[in-house]
């Protein structure tokens, strides 16, 4: 369906909008809610599983510690493993392969989600909310690929992959940071200029008379860091440079999630207040500059994140380029709770959208599944799980995974894994289940003839 066609035909029926009966026995209080949440969205960059506090780090992260503690922990929550695939799946609801979008959007490229998806915000506007992104995009590196082109009404951040965390230049020197898809200087550290601007937009920029989402992906800790000496002093026990770095980073973000919750608090807004965290994929292992990386500015890092205890890093399909830190909080609504099922990055679009009592148009080719039921117990359907990268494909049935290392299916090796007996993907067991390896490559080869590549 055309973005157009489909705004002119949902924005009907707006006033009338509710929250979805099917949370009601998770709801606090016992008034029916009508007024419809704002939507916090939350991602930071390259954070790994072990990388949170309440995941037994040693980086201190307390205000993603209570959020956890206070909501619902989303404890297999699965994504892309690099940041475009991932963020074009949260804000499409469907398997970024369907785009063509496999890997980062980098150099000169010109690839973007088409103009006629009707993404998350779109979805949202068309029901009168005030939509904004204060951060990476990363969907398109030129300005006619903007956010403004794909449903926020307000944009602001950095079109890129990575930036200069001080000049906001990318890696190649080519300026990227922008305020509504128009390039921009300012001074400022990118953690604090994203978050004085979720702040702005919350307290003066938006329309007050109705909800807002608002998607705040930081620029942290993913490389290249560089970090004000009160954010190292934190970490006097952390011998490595390059960890402490990343360390700095993190708490850094952390505390700046702090100051866009407390400033909820202050404009009594954190009632009704939906808010989501999330990495967008697990830990990079460590980096290497070069002269063609910011001039050979930044020195190398040989430890960054760090993903124990499981298998891989990002780039990779295993559980540790894929599995990471998630939650979602709605104070005095959502009851605290750890929910074990399987979730992914394409079910926030569906879950969102159940969670206001709307339907998502068929003609939207939605492929995420709404995970609301689980905060009440309920239990993810059974499904296909499928990802593809330029380098490695996967497929997952129930516990059963098996990947493709390799860029085609007729190339390169293919290796199974139950993860309920082997979380940590240790032992390839292909050999001894021939038959379900043959069924989960002929399923994989079902989802490749689906995708336009």
């Amino acid at each position: 369906m055309h973005r157009r066609k489909f705004l002119e035909y949902s924005i009907k029926g707006i006033a009338g909008l509710t929250v979805a009966p099917a949370i009601m026995n998770l709801i606090a209080c016992s008034e029916k809610i009508t007024e419809r949440p704002n939507i916090l969205v939350i991602v930071s960059d390259d954070t790994g599983w072990n990388d949170v506090n309440y995941h037994g780090s040693k980086i201190k992260t307390p205000n993603i510690d209570k959020l956890v503690k206070e909501g619902v922990e989303l404890n297999n929550f699965l994504v892309s493993p690099v940041c475009s695939p991932t963020r074009a799946a949260l804000l499409t609801g469907r398997h970024p392969s369907r785009f063509g979008i496999l890997g980062p959007i980098s150099g000169g490229s010109e690839s973007a989600i088409p103009k006629e998806t009707v993404t998350l915000p779109d979805f949202l506007r068309s029901k009168g909310y005030n939509t904004a992104i204060t951060g990476k995009w990363h969907l398109g590196l030129r300005k006619e690929d903007g956010p403004l082109q794909y449903g926020f009404d307000y944009s602001y951040g950095y079109f890129h992959g990575q930036i200069d965390p001080y000049t906001h230049l990318y890696k190649s020197g080519e300026k990227s940071w922008h305020r509504n898809d128009q390039l921009i200087d300012e001074e400022g550290h990118a953690t604090d200029l994203i978050t004085n601007e979720a702040i702005n937009f919350i307290t003066d920029i938006r329309d007050k008379k109705e909800p807002f989402f608002l998607y705040v992906p930081y620029s942290v800790p993913h490389i290249p860091l560089q970090e004000e000496q009160k954010w190292l002093d934190m970490y006097p026990d952390i011998e490595n440079d390059s960890r402490k770095l990343f360390a700095a980073a993190m708490t850094h973000m952390d505390d700046s999630m702090g100051q866009i919750i407390e400033t909820l608090n202050k404009n009594n807004l954190t009632d009704n207040t939906v808010i989501i965290y999330m990495s967008d994929n697990g830990a990079q292992k460590n980096w290497k500059s070069g002269p063609n990386y910011y001039g050979n500015k930044f020195p190398p890092a040989d430890v960054l994140g760090d993903n124990t205890p499981l298998n891989g890093w990002k780039t990779e399909l295993y559980q540790g380029g894929i599995k990471v830190p998630a939650l979602i909080y709605w104070k005095n609504k959502f009851k605290p709770a750890k929910i074990e099922d399987v979730v992914t990055v394409e079910d926030i679009y569906p879950t969102i959208a159940k969670l206001l009592d709307e339907k998502i148009s068929d003609d939207v080719n939605i492929e995420g599944t709404s995970f609301l039921h689980c905060l009440s117990g309920g239990k993810m359907p059974k499904r296909i799980l499928y990802w593809r990268t330029d380098k490695v494909f996967a497929v997952r049935d129930g516990d059963w995974k098996l990947i493709h290392l390799g860029n085609t299916l007729d190339k390169g090796e293919n290796e199974l894994y139950n993860l309920k007996e082997d979380p940590f993907e240790e032992n390839n067991i292909i050999n001894q289940f021939p038959k379900i390896a043959e069924e989960l490559i002929v399923e994989l080869e079902r989802q490749i003839e689906i995708d336009p590549i």
